[in-house]
């Protein structure tokens, strides 16, 4: 800002920023009847606006905080490992920066016990008697979701600060816990796969999991998740999403229920399931048809195979 010396000192005497003044003089300098018209408000610029400030995180405890509220040889020390650390890192940016919002339905899933030990029973065997397949309650889950967003496309979605991912595949995560952590391979294109054949790749990931033989194209990606605690009697619970995906399915176990069926009380499997939504890419009418969708497919496994 140009602006004569007799200008830059009236302007300091009357308490007014140099730089607001319409400057009137050559090559707009500003000159001392600028400042005094500015004292009237002619020729004032509005104030600047305060720069934007970043929300600040409240900081973590240092370990020797934390330490101090234990008595000394009252604990063992056992350092992070490097994937301890990784997955500590992406639960933190997960829950800082993703919106998370949970939509909860409960399942019926007699129908799906039946037809899975149906199925089980017809599986073809080798000749030592072994099985070609034994499916598990998750495969069908698994299935389930990948239709169910092929069925809801516009929940089959990444969030970016530019754009919207609109994905065509359904390529689901499942997460696995491995010594140390979990990990989530990815059953890519699980909506064009059997049952069977998506049983079969989970057991072949979960075992090379447990010995960290996946390949990093293997867990990587995937626009949404499954994690199942029903093997552990959990009924219900909230996941966290697995960046970039902008959904994950919590599913409990399977427990009889008392359950209103045409007007009378019936005992039935039934299946919590829990989806966490991304909210700026799934907000909760789209999140509540997705799982809607879910909940009529696993509760008729036979239009799985339609």
């Amino acid at each position: 800002m140009f602006s004569s010396p007799l200008a830059r000192r009236l302007a300091k005497d009357a308490g007014i920023e140099i730089g607001r003044i319409e400057g009137s003089g050559p090559h707009g300098r500003v000159i001392a009847r600028d400042v005094e018209e500015a004292k009237s408000g002619k020729g004032l610029k509005a104030p600047a606006a305060p720069p934007s400030v970043a929300p600040q995180l409240a900081p973590s405890m240092s370990d020797q905080q934390i330490r101090g509220y234990f008595k000394e040889g009252s604990f063992e020390e056992v350092p992070h490992d490097s994937m301890r650390r990784i997955i500590a890192q992406r639960l933190v940016q997960a829950k800082q920066t993703i919106p998370h919002f949970y939509l909860t339905m409960d399942c019926n899933l007699d129908r799906l016990m039946t037809a899975r030990e149906v199925i089980n029973a017809q599986a073809p065997k080798d000749k030592d008697g072994k099985p070609a397949y034994k499916l598990s309650v998750n495969d069908f889950i698994i299935k389930a979701l990948a239709l169910a967003l092929q069925r809801v496309p516009d929940a089959n979605v990444t969030w970016t600060e530019g754009t919207m991912l609109k994905h065509r595949a359904s390529d689901v995560g499942v997460a696995v816990s491995i010594p140390g952590g979990l990990i989530t391979p990815v059953v890519r294109d699980a909506h064009l796969k059997s049952v069977s054949t998506i049983s079969r790749e989970m057991k072949d990931f979960a075992a090379r999991a447990r010995n960290r033989r996946l390949k990093p194209e293997e867990y990587q990606g995937g626009s949404t998740a499954v994690s199942n605690l029903g093997m552990f009697g959990i009924k219900d619970f909230a996941a966290v999403i697995n960046p970039p995906h902008a959904t994950i399915l919590a599913v409990g176990a399977g427990e009889q229920r008392a359950v209103v069926i045409d007007g009378k009380v019936e005992v039935a499997t039934v299946m919590s399931a829990t989806l966490s939504t991304d909210h700026r890419a799934v907000d909760g009418a789209l999140g509540a048809e997705l799982l809607g969708a879910f909940k009529l497919l696993i509760e008729n496994p036979v239009m799985m195979v339609v």
